[in-house]
């Protein structure tokens, strides 16, 4: 067991707990507790919403793709930060002004209570898969710190993140939120610095590997990750989670601003580190570990320690949000009932079957759950959009909206579950592969059918 990182983990898990416990007094009602009082300010935002970005996926799942493909791996982020650019000038200050708690919320207000339903369910179910696989991403890192496969380590840090989150809320989470950036931002920039500031000529031959397009990044996916990740930072519930909170449209638009060049430089780093890993270790050597993780065994030991707080923090700043975000939502827009009481439970529920799928069960059962976020992209973005831009303008017809969610969100799941069967039946693969954009021009023409049909609305 690595004692040093024990030592830390166990100082850091304090701390969470212990800014948990202070904000749970200051947590009286539904709104201080579910979206923090809806009065953060702007660093406090910008920071929370960064901090709820870089999970995992975007730190060890990016240095994995550059790793197998290349610098084009970079897109994955930076169509995050052009999402949230386009939030920033499009969307912020509107949706702010609706003054909605979630993002249900927000669609009960533009389409109706079934259509709000719907999307409460979706996105309750699958971020179950969600932070289960944040947890088996744990998992891993808690293996690599202490060259343990400890479970019952695991338990234990999962059950300290799902305590404090139900104890402080969403107030706790922002202000965890903002220590655990840091901690992220310092473990990739000490990574980055001592990977090209020790290893002579490292950094020139890694900027020799720069390229946006190879043989394994094609246009077509281009567009396809386009729209798919751009639209998941423009008008995703765990993105928007960050704007409800925002004291008001200015501080919202503002953060999504500053949140778009962070992870745009971000996004260069990261996947500078991956080129590194591409060009210094070979892939027989690297084996089945993650390239960050691989990696961070090169660092001196302090900076090792770092780095795995670093890497824990991105995993628990993305799994408190998905917890008391899933929670506020089931609460508010599945029982409709704005109860400080029963988003704790809720959170206690969620936390708990996740970590339970986490420990028992197998992968396949938690990527299920996760691909039900699969219908999200396709089915809802456009729709949503629509609504949004319609909003007090015209009225929408709810059954032509639906349909359109349904037709766009049926061809996401396909894509995501049903690729090799279609393939085996003989359907072409130019529709295989394009799925998703084909069920996201089905929701477009149908949510755009929805307003156009249906008349101006009395002012």
């Amino acid at each position: 067991m690595d004692i040093p990182f024990l030592v830390m983990l166990g100082i850091y898990m304090l701390v969470m707990v212990g800014i948990s416990v202070a904000d749970s007094r200051k947590t009286a009602d539904f709104k201080s507790y579910a979206v923090a009082g809806k009065d953060q300010r702007l660093i406090t935002v910008t920071m929370t919403l960064m901090a709820t970005i870089l999970g995992a996926s975007t730190t060890i799942g990016i240095t994995d793709t550059v790793y197998q493909i290349g610098f084009p791996g970079i897109w994955w982020l930076a169509f995050g930060a052009v999402g949230l650019l386009l939030q920033s000038l499009l969307l912020s200050e509107r949706v702010r002004g609706m003054n909605a708690d979630t993002l249900p919320h927000l669609t009960e207000m533009l389409a109706g209570r079934s259509a709000s339903f719907l999307l409460a369910l979706i996105i309750v179910i699958s971020w179950i898969g969600v932070v289960a696989g944040q947890l088996v991403a744990l998992g891993g890192l808690v293996t690599f710190a202490t060259g343990k496969d400890s479970k019952i380590l695991l338990a234990v840090v999962a059950v300290l993140v799902i305590l404090y989150t139900t104890l402080g809320g969403q107030l706790s989470v922002v202000k965890t939120d903002r220590i655990q950036l840091v901690v992220i931002i310092a473990g990739i920039l000490l990574c980055f610095g001592y990977l090209f500031g020790t290893t002579e000529g490292s950094f020139r031959d890694a900027t020799g590997q720069i390229e946006f397009f190879n043989e394994s990044y094609t246009v077509q996916k281009w567009i396809t990750q386009f729209f798919v990740i751009g639209g998941v930072f423009f008008l995703g519930p765990d993105i928007l989670s960050r704007n409800f909170i925002a004291k008001d449209g200015r501080t919202a638009k503002r953060s999504a601003l500053l949140a778009a060049g962070s992870l745009l430089i971000f996004a260069v780093i990261i996947s500078m580190i991956g080129v590194w890993a591409r060009l210094n270790v070979p892939a027989e050597e690297l084996g089945g570990n993650k390239t960050l993780l691989y990696v961070a065994r090169l660092l001196p030991g302090w900076m090792r320690l770092i780095m795995s707080l670093g890497l824990m923090s991105a995993i628990l700043s993305s799994t408190d949000t998905c917890l008391i975000n899933a929670a506020s939502i089931f609460s508010r827009d599945i029982l409709r009932k704005e109860d400080k009481k029963i988003v704790r439970f809720a959170v206690l529920g969620i936390g708990a079957l996740a970590l339970g799928l986490t420990l028992l069960s197998s992968g396949n059962i938690i990527n299920i759950l996760s691909g039900a976020y699969s219908i999200y992209t396709p089915g809802v973005i456009f729709p949503l959009l629509v609504a949004i831009f319609s909003y007090k303008k015209r009225n929408i017809r709810k059954k032509l909206w639906m349909t359109g969610v349904c037709a766009g969100g049926l061809c996401g799941v396909m894509s995501t579950f049903c690729g090799e069967w279609m393939t085996g039946a003989g359907v072409p693969s130019a529709i295989v592969d394009n799925l998703t954009l084909i069920g996201m021009g089905l929701s477009l023409i149908f949510s755009l059918l929805s307003v156009i049909h249906s008349g101006s609305r009395e002012q």
